[in-house]
């Protein structure tokens, strides 16, 4: 829809360097946007050969542009570890510029403080927040049910879920939260975005649907892997209730230790990604019971 963008303009990035490195050329300027979900090792299964997909793009181009923010690595093969970008530009004339303020929320920063302080595993009072609709329920039919009654008045409602319940590409259907949800995950459909499709009202949307795109409502389903310590008052992540396996493949130049706090981080990272796809509201449901009835203690002393 826009006529200075021309679909050529656009590549993936493995195809990008594998068809330069064969023409043995340059380009003049690569714009990386979420640059974080570069491969950082080599995938011989998506044919990317070398040792870091960033590292090749800035080799490769006269100028780099790149959107980066560790919030959002989705797998291990994607890690970057605390070092490792400023390992790769270092070598190379650098300009940071730190991008403070997000603007499809429209809440308060207090709010967006909370959900920050919530996906490093802190659970802070309930903000209170006249221009952003965040409330917790504690019935999930009452939950989907708010989710409708949005998606009828605003449009591009839609239900999402962290990773925790099986979910093939089969074409048969697999269910969120049997017990209490019970929707499907997302069925596939071809060129329209999932969330425009008015039928998947009654489905439940995955990271994979739904990174990089706005709702006007989210309702996130908060599963078995994000649980809740009554001792120390803080989230459990527990790795051996998310079902994204493809997430979780280990890597040999990261220790045993390294490895399974990635995977923690994978899941905090995809509820971080989650809990922002709102722009006029967040609705949260959880699974686990402990964590629940915190959540519901939070909105008594907040009423």
């Amino acid at each position: 829809s826009l006529p200075n963008l021309k679909k050529k303009q656009f590549q993936k990035p493995t195809p990008f360097i594998n068809t330069l490195s064969n023409q043995n050329m340059m380009v003049d300027i690569v714009l990386i946007d979420e640059a974080h979900l570069l491969l950082t090792k080599e995938d011989t299964y998506n044919n990317f050969h070398q040792k870091n997909q960033l590292n090749e793009i800035i080799t490769r181009s006269k100028v780099t542009i790149l959107i980066f923010d560790p919030k959002q690595v989705l797998k291990i093969k994607s890690h970057w570890g605390r070092t490792t970008l400023q390992e790769i530009v270092g070598p190379f004339a650098t300009k940071t510029l730190r991008l403070s303020n997000q603007f499809r929320m429209r809440a308060s920063q207090e709010t967006l403080h909370w959900i920050n302080r919530f996906v490093e595993r802190e659970i802070l009072p309930l903000p209170s927040d006249s221009n952003y609709d965040f409330q917790i329920f504690e019935d999930p039919e009452a939950f989907k049910q708010a989710i409708f009654q949005k998606d009828q008045k605003y449009g591009l409602s839609r239900m999402v879920s962290t990773f925790d319940y099986l979910h093939k590409k089969d074409g048969a259907d697999y269910y969120v939260d049997e017990d209490g949800i019970n929707l499907p995950w997302n069925r596939s459909y071809s060129n329209i975005t999932w969330a425009e499709q008015p039928e998947t009202i009654n489905e439940v949307g995955s990271i994979y649907t739904i990174q990089g795109f706005d709702l006007n409502y989210v309702g996130v389903v908060l599963g078995p892997s994000i649980q809740y310590d009554e001792e120390t008052q803080q989230l459990i992540i527990d790795p051996t209730q998310y079902k994204d396996k493809g997430a979780f493949v280990s890597r040999q130049d990261l220790s045993k230790t390294e490895n399974e706090q990635a995977k923690e981080d994978i899941i905090l990272n995809s509820l971080n990604v989650l809990m922002k796809r709102g722009v006029k509201g967040l609705y949260l449901y959880a699974t686990n019971l402990q964590l629940r009835k915190r959540l519901l203690q939070l909105k008594e002393n907040d009423s």
